[in-house]
């Protein structure tokens, strides 16, 4: 078939033939993406809240969502919230100092590098390793427990324990903040440095700076890291497994309820325990997302 092109007045070009469409292909590689998340995300949870929103004969009922807010399922929600909210506030206040200090100096040029590096493997570092690395160093008869005992500090002395709310936020920091800096690193460099000009121009000081704008540009970032840390902090299983003689951890007593050492049927609570585990990492992780997008703005 011959196309037909006629020229207009002016020498404008009409009747051109369209541009042959080509079958874009690029979409099959999220197959295996989409069959991983179904597979390991969206059976898995819908198998939860199944199993979360039934009695012992099968039927529909809330009975067991209800029962994972009473009694000892409620006093780990409040011990997991607790260290995992510590956690994340220190993971933020650390991680971000440690992050604008990295980004930046100038000298020596090789210290954001490092700082970079180490951050990408100590968040990732956790479970059996980094509890023993732990036990050695601040167990009860851990080597920094003994010098510090021997300089007139009973660090056992109180209330302390690795097991406990501030011992969890000591251990949980060793990834908290390296994490962190990987979240606040990209967020500080789109500081702009006409910003801060601007702002001595107009006769502001260093506090007007932060206050007025650093901070305010900051502030999505800031609030989305620590939602990330507390959702990371609060689904951790391995350490504190290791680390805790209890089931005080949501994430334990989840095991607890699903390890087959309880009366028939009340496997059920387990399941609503971790129902409502998922639907608190969906609200931080929702949260999180919406104060991204935030941030991104000021990166163009």
């Amino acid at each position: 078939m011959t196309d037909i092109i006629t020229t207009a007045p002016g020498g404008r070009t009409v009747g051109a033939p369209p541009s042959v469409r080509r079958r874009n292909w690029a979409w099959l590689g999220l197959v295996p993406f989409f069959a991983f998340l179904s597979l390991f995300l969206v059976v898995p949870a819908i198998s939860v809240f199944s199993g979360a929103l039934k009695d012992n004969d099968g039927q529909f009922s809330v009975a067991s969502m209800r029962a994972a807010f009473t009694g000892q399922n409620l006093d780990a929600f409040w011990f997991s919230v607790r260290f995992s909210a510590g956690s994340a506030f220190v993971g933020v206040v650390i991680g971000t100092l440690l992050a604008y200090a990295a980004a930046t100096a100038t000298r020596p040029r090789w210290l954001r590098n490092l700082v970079t590096s180490f951050s990408g493997v100590a968040a990732n570092m956790g479970g059996l390793p980094l509890a023993f690395a732990f036990l050695t160093l601040l167990g009860k008869q851990g080597v920094l427990t003994k010098v510090l005992k021997a300089w007139g500090w009973d660090l056992y002395g109180g209330t302390f324990g690795l097991g406990e709310v501030p011992g969890l936020i000591v251990v949980y920091s060793y990834f908290q903040i390296p994490l962190m800096v990987l979240i606040t690193l990209p967020a500080i460099d789109g500081l702009k440095q006409s910003w801060r000009e601007a702002c001595a121009n107009l006769g502001g000081t260093t506090w007007t700076y932060w206050r007025r704008v650093g901070l305010p540009v900051l502030a999505p970032s800031l609030l989305g890291g620590f939602l990330l840390l507390f959702a990371n902090s609060f689904s951790a299983y391995a350490t504190a497994q290791i680390l805790t003689q209890n089931s005080l951890i949501v994430p334990l007593r989840i095991g607890f309820y699903l390890g087959g050492d309880i009366n028939a049927g009340e496997d059920s609570v387990g399941f609503a325990l971790a129902a409502w585990m998922i639907i608190v990492m969906v609200v931080c992780m929702s949260i999180y997302w919406v104060a991204r997008r935030r941030a991104e703005r000021w990166r163009s």
